[in-house]
């Protein structure tokens, strides 16, 4: 499971549906690249890194960051 981007999204305070309905994507489908069913495409990983300010590795669980990272 993609903990981080799960944490990012609760952070924002938003819901799993406002998360997966912002990046154009079903619930079903947000829902898969969490679980890592399916591999998230860099286009949306880009834009999540943008949306929530974090390093695309960071969202990947790759890398550790604090209360700010820095993109």
């Amino acid at each position: 499971m993609l903990v981080n981007i799960e944490t990012e999204r609760v952070r924002k305070q938003m819901t799993k549906e406002a998360t997966a309905s912002k990046f154009g994507v079903s619930v079903k489908t947000y829902y898969n690249w969490i679980n890592e069913d399916v591999d998230i495409p860099s286009k949306k990983l880009l834009l999540m890194s943008d949306f929530f300010g974090v390093p695309m590795e960071y969202l990947l669980g790759g890398a550790s960051c604090a209360k700010k990272c820095v993109v």
